[in-house]
């Protein structure tokens, strides 16, 4: 059975436990009278007192009160003045901060609310009373009559019960949704189970304004998009309102999948397998795992989602602000340095020259074929060696052995990891940076990308083209000539020089720039048009290799017109055979002396090295990303940052009291109401 991982603590709990760590009583005195006299305002007598205006700055420091009013702050104003009197003194400050230091103070503020008369109890008028005067007259009234309300304080009038504290705490958590069934009857004038967008918009506002981003706010009627009716169902709404219940487990599973993803983007299966791994039940269904990818990504239809998209999902004023954040932030940083940015490079590089490896060394024998077919001269007598390429097979390991095969593969794998990894890493950045504002490249952008990819490989592909064709034409020129001296790679290098190694160049150019542009469009939409790859399936192995071989074909074969001139050029030609001094000089004298036919000679042969060879290696690479891909642990590391404690609990808490009271109604406390509020030394206590 695999192991889960267990809940991270909550910012909260970080906050208390160091906070009960670090500070005594004692200091804790001293941080909260700094606290009270930085505020204060009022002198009497000698002593500082805090009116309303004072108290709200120094619970709420920064607060725009967008989302929440200052008027509902003043609510919390109303629990501290114990005693009516509209001000506070430095012991009613404490007394109000201490409240706020226990771990249920949320639950604590909300009750000493409802319970007008102290006496640690919440009768059913009371209740009906405080709530009914704090809907707003917009809102659709609360049916105080209903059978959930009953289950809690009884259904038989004479046999009613108060509500103590726990009961009173788990009516608040559910009373929500009780809004919001409610609410929906009340819209679905017909009873179908449907409502219009517009009502929806309305039900959310009324409930959970607070706890949206304006962005979601403002696109709320949407969500009728995700399926084919035009209006939203009762299903659609539970699954919206479970989504706004459980944002903050949201938030974390998309850190934990996005930062086990090797782009920083996600699928929506990529989330819930994230989702299964983290939780010990299925946390969200795969219609609240819809509505979480259809407002993140409005803006990105692509289906892999980054973090940027899911932050529209989340209001930045509920988090917490970068002036109050918890005892213990972990910040996450990316390493800088040259040197770290030339080992993640070089991680890419690696991938890519163990790709190209095992590529160039399963059709080497192919190429190897390929080469002594296209350096054959049909005007030279007895030049004409080979009649096709099988036949060149046969007599390379009839003369040369099997391992005649593989001549000059040394320099071809030293010289494939620069050259693979420039070509596929040019062909990936630019395709990423020249995507349009939907997320789509147009095909002269992707033909461009693998044209410049083609190019910059050139830099290592002419001396690699150079050194390895000349060895494969060693063991023809053996066969022929007597006392020839076989030459290794590294002489070839010596002898023919920085210059020597770059002849035919423009060549090289000629034939990859073209091969390039061909392939990488081809092979990307074989694998999105043909095989349907996508936001939520990956390419098996089969699929992979066949998109990369399929896309070689007419990449090879359209290209080899520019191979023959490119191999004519850097084979060094013996006596009696015609030299050539440059491209176009090459293509007039073979056009003159061989016919059209010679351009596309070793064409068969070069489809069947290329064709296989890039799709073993664009299968190798893509598997190779999936199973060890740069960890965001690699690219980033944690430090602790400590911050201020007194301030970030008192109005992390101020705020989160005021939420569970805005779930009742998003006007909750926006217009002062005459409430009476209960001293504080009620000690609330369940009864036998």
């Amino acid at each position: 059975m695999s192991q889960r991982s267990e809940p991270a603590a909550s910012s909260l709990e970080r906050i208390r436990s160091v906070r009960s760590s670090i500070f005594t009583p004692e200091q804790q005195y001293v941080l909260q009278k700094e606290k009270f006299d930085k505020f204060s305002s009022i002198k009497i007598n000698g002593q500082k007192y805090m009116n309303q205006e004072d108290f709200i700055q120094a619970i709420a420091p920064g607060e725009d009160y967008q989302k929440i009013q200052k008027e509902q702050f003043a609510l919390l104003f109303r629990i501290a003045d114990k005693n009516g009197k509209g001000l506070l003194s430095l012991q009613d400050f404490m007394v109000f901060e201490n409240l706020l230091s226990k771990p249920d103070a949320e639950y604590e503020i909300a009750f000493r609310l409802f319970d007008v008369q102290g006496k640690g109890k919440i009768t059913v008028e009371q209740f009906r009373e405080i709530l009914a005067s704090n809907i707003g007259s917009d809102s659709v009234p609360f049916n105080f009559d209903c059978d959930w309300l009953k289950y809690y304080v009884g259904w038989n009038n004479s046999k009613k019960h108060d509500l103590n504290y726990e009961e009173f705490t788990q009516l608040l958590k559910g009373l929500q949704a009780e809004r919001l069934r409610q609410e929906f009857r009340y819209y679905d004038k017909e009873g179908s189970g449907y409502i219009s967008p517009e009502s929806f918009k309305k039900i959310i506002i009324s409930i959970a304004k607070h706890k949206l981003s304006d962005y979601v706010i403002e696109h709320l009627p949407t969500l009728c998009n995700i399926s084919t009716s035009n209006e939203i169902n009762y299903a659609t709404v539970i699954a919206f309102h479970n989504v706004v219940r459980q944002m903050d487990m949201v938030e974390r599973i998309v850190l934990k999948a996005i930062s086990e993803s090797n782009d920083r983007r996600i699928t929506k299966n990529d989330f819930l397998n994230t989702a299964a791994k983290e939780t010990r039940f299925s946390l969200f269904t795969p219609l609240e795992a819809d509505i979480i990818f259809h407002f993140a990504g409005l803006g990105n239809p692509s289906g892999r989602l980054g973090r940027r998209d899911f932050a529209q999902l989340l209001d930045p004023k509920w988090q917490k602000p970068a002036d109050q954040r918890p005892i213990v932030q972990i910040t996450t940083q990316k390493h800088q340095g040259i040197l770290w940015e030339v080992l993640h490079q070089s991680y890419y590089f690696f991938l890519a020259s163990i790709a190209g490896a095992v590529g160039a060394t399963a059709v080497y024998p192919v190429d190897l074929v390929k080469t002594r077919m296209q350096n054959q001269r049909s005007r030279v007598v007895g030049e004409l060696l080979y009649r096709n390429s099988i036949d060149c097979f046969k007599k390379v390991i009839k003369h040369e052995g099997f391992m005649g095969l593989y001549s000059g593969l040394g320099p071809q794998l030293v010289g494939v990891a620069p050259e693979k990894a420039i070509k596929l890493t040019v062909n990936d950045y630019l395709r990423s940076k020249l995507k349009d504002n939907n997320g789509k490249l147009p095909l002269k952008y992707e033909i461009l990308s693998g044209g410049a990819a083609g190019g910059c490989q050139v830099i290592f592909t002419n001396p690699l083209e150079i050194v390895k064709i000349r060895l494969q034409i060693q063991g023809e020129m053996a066969k022929n000539i007597s006392n020839v001296q076989h030459r290794s790679a590294l002489w070839i290098v010596r002898n023919l020089g920085i210059v020597g190694l770059y002849k035919g160049a423009a060549a090289c150019l000629l034939r990859d720039v073209p091969f390039s542009a061909i392939y990488f469009p081809v092979y990307s939409h074989l694998k999105s048009d043909v095989f349907e790859e996508g936001p939520d399936k990956k390419l098996n192995m089969g699929e992979l290799l066949l998109s990369g071989a399929i896309a070689g074909m007419p990449a090879a074969y359209l290209t080899t017109p520019c191979d023959v001139i490119k191999t004519r050029l850097q084979v060094e030609a013996r006596k009696g055979q015609t030299a050539y001094s440059g491209i176009m000089d090459a293509g007039r004298k073979i056009l003159a002396e061989e016919g059209f036919k010679a351009f596309f000679k070793g064409g068969p042969a070069r489809v069947f090295r290329s064709s296989p060879q890039f799709g073993a290696t664009l299968m190798v690479y893509e598997l190779l990303q999936r199973s060890f891909p740069w960890s965001a642990s690699n690219d980033k590391f944690e430090k602790e940052k400590p911050v201020n404690v007194i301030g970030d609990l008192s109005h992390l808490k101020s705020r989160n009291a005021l939420k569970i009271l805005l779930d009742l109604d998003n006007k909750f406390g926006a217009v002062p109401k005459n409430i009476n509020v209960p001293n504080f030394g009620v000690k609330m206590t369940s009864t036998p």
